[in-house]
């Protein structure tokens, strides 16, 4: 029974923090979104070199998409005549960095694992979306175009502040309850780690001391599609339950970098080679990612 209480316990107070987060960081980045235009956006990502590929990561790693809105976002890219680079730095960030995930990092496992992801995936982003344009990735776009005028943006903004405060949070909302069973999943998932799994077996196999535990993590996580927010609280748990920090991380980045939905959709506008390097390219970062946390923490 006290197994069970700490359980239910762990389960309320991680789900009332996650709640609270989601909903101010979701709100504050809609209202902040609203004084910034596509038209702005499309020209800031046409800069030339690397620059480019900066503000596509950057893009990525401000907004909070799922799949169903980041692959609309990259044709209307790719039609307004970005290179392909940026708009692959983009895609990259995209579900692996947003205020979101990153203040659930910071909350839960702390700002420093916040900043190191931050930086790793972020800066893996600018890189592989370079080497890929480099790689001659723009052969790889299959010839499609957008229905309708690829405008995001439904309806006008309104011009008072507490107007478009009352806007933001009803699209918080509206995020928040599409991705609330994930959530729950997440933290259930994590609070029966928590109370039940034992705290031997984790270290036997993902503990600091095995150095395959991280390429493992990433493996199972490619494949095993998981968003971010279901990710962290499971990640939470096993490593308060010994699970090396790095093997954590490339569980969350191999877990959540990679949609099977998002895969499918991305499929639909790129060629099957350039499909797997983006996979190739969250495995690489994920392994990566996973050492650079191990050395440093």
């Amino acid at each position: 029974m006290n197994t069970l209480a700490t359980t239910a316990k762990y389960f309320f107070v991680i789900t009332m923090e996650l709640t609270v987060l989601f909903l101010g960081i979701s709100t504050l980045v809609a209202l902040i979104l609203m004084y910034i235009s596509q038209e702005k956006i499309k020209n800031w990502m046409s800069g030339k070199g690397i620059w480019g590929n900066f503000i596509g990561a950057f893009m990525g790693a401000l907004t909070p998409f799922c799949a169903c809105s980041t692959i609309p976002l990259a044709l209307g890219f790719l039609e307004a005549g970005i290179t392909i680079g940026p708009i692959l730095s983009f895609i990259i960030a995209s579900p692996l960095l947003n205020p979101i995930i990153l203040s659930m990092l910071g909350a839960f496992m702390g700002w420093q694992v916040c900043a190191i992801y931050f930086s790793v995936v972020f800066g893996g982003a600018v890189i592989f979306g370079l080497i890929l344009e480099k790689a001659g990735a723009v052969r790889l776009v299959k010839n499609v175009r957008i229905k309708g005028d690829g405008n995001q943006e439904n309806g006008e903004v309104p011009l008072a502040f507490i107007s478009k405060l009352k806007l933001a949070f009803g699209k918080a909302w509206a995020d928040f309850r599409a991705v609330l069973i994930y959530l729950l999943i997440g933290v259930g998932i994590g609070a029966a780690i928590y109370g039940y799994l034992p705290q031997e077996f984790v270290l036997r196999f993902a503990g600091p001391g095995n150095p395959l535990a991280i390429p493992v993590a990433a493996i199972i996580g490619v494949p095993l599609y998981i968003r971010a927010e279901t990710a962290i609280p499971i990640g939470v748990a096993l490593l308060q339950k010994g699970m090396s920090v790095g093997a954590v991380i490339a569980l969350i980045i191999g877990g959540a970098g990679m949609a099977i939905p998002e895969m499918s959709m991305l499929a639909s506008i790129f060629k099957k080679k350039l499909v797997a390097a983006i996979v190739t390219v969250i495995f690489v970062t994920a392994v990566i990612g996973g050492y650079i946390f191990n050395m440093i923490l």
